[in-house]
């Protein structure tokens, strides 16, 4: 792939503006009396500023303590609490008090716990559909040791999107201290989502070394297991102890990315400078759905 800058400062499409509109900060209320986390903070995330705006946040349950190293994210590891019993009613309040159309729920990695946390995961979709029955959910799970029982809890109680992000290309996992075979871990997750019927999404980030073949590579691995949706957004370094930027990619370039992922079979694809893995999840959900509304009418 041509283009881009080198990893010498931030190019000027990286540039996002400060929050000064009032919902920023009646989201940030919302979450901080409902004693929540969100991803949004906790990932330091780019769009907080232009989600929270829009009313918009990605919740992240059973704490915000990870039981796992990987290197490019910014998330605290270490030794989490016991997952809270309450958190669910105290997230299904929330999300109702935004009126939220489409909740993205996520999770630290809690290898700790013997489901790694998938129970938890299933009584918080239970707790938003109770109390918001029209609110769309989209679950962002991590891998749970490729514990099948576990993700068939999550499957069962029918998240409308089963997410679970591949992050980069299978040659790059040691760079992010992952053992390589979580790769083909990840794939067979969502391959296993898919055979049980379910919308399935993944997102990769780019800009730690990839070439242009491994990302062809990973979106074809992707298709064979038949996920549906796809992100792809700019690796950012979160501190100098996380791996370096190795390229800034153009706009143009996530262009053409998104181009070749939907020649590859992807129903829909979302991929730019700023994107992560749950940026414009209602829109990609709705594009999808008016999709199929539009081949039954046929």
């Amino acid at each position: 792939m041509r283009g881009g800058v080198t990893a010498t400062q931030k190019p000027a499409w990286l540039k996002v503006r400060l929050p000064s509109h009032g919902e920023f900060f009646r989201v940030a209320e919302i979450v901080k009396a409902g004693r929540l986390h969100t991803i949004c903070q906790s990932a330091r995330c780019p769009n907080i500023g232009e989600c929270w705006e829009r009313r918009t946040a990605t919740f992240l349950i059973l704490g915000d303590v990870c039981t796992r190293r990987c290197g490019f994210c910014a998330v605290t590891k270490g030794t989490p609490l016991p997952p809270d019993p309450e958190e669910p009613a105290r997230l299904a309040e929330a999300a109702a008090s935004l009126g939220l159309a489409h909740a993205v729920i996520t999770s630290v990695t809690r290898d700790d716990l013997p489901d790694g946390g998938a129970a938890h995961f299933a009584a918080v979709i239970a707790a938003i559909r109770a109390k918001s029955p029209g609110t769309r959910i989209e679950a962002l799970i991590p891998d749970f040791g490729g514990d099948a029982a576990a993700l068939e809890t999550v499957l069962a109680a029918r998240p409308d999107v089963l997410n679970h992000n591949l992050e980069t290309t299978e040659s790059l996992y040691p760079a992010i201290r992952r053992p390589r075979e979580n790769y083909r871990r990840s794939i067979a997750v969502l391959a296993a989502a898919k055979a049980r019927g379910a919308l399935t999404k993944s997102g990769l980030m780019i800009g730690l070394g990839e070439t242009e073949a491994d990302v062809l590579q990973a979106f074809a691995d992707l298709r064979r297991a038949g996920c549906d949706l796809l992100t792809v957004g700019q690796y950012l370094q979160p501190t100098a102890a996380h791996p370096p930027v190795v390229k800034y990619y153009a706009p143009e370039e996530f262009e053409a990315l998104a181009a070749a992922a939907r020649r590859a079979g992807f129903r829909e694809v979302v991929s730019g400078p700023l994107v992560r893995s749950s940026y414009e999840a209602g829109r990609l959900y709705e594009v999808v759905r008016r999709k199929d509304e539009g081949t039954c009418a046929t």
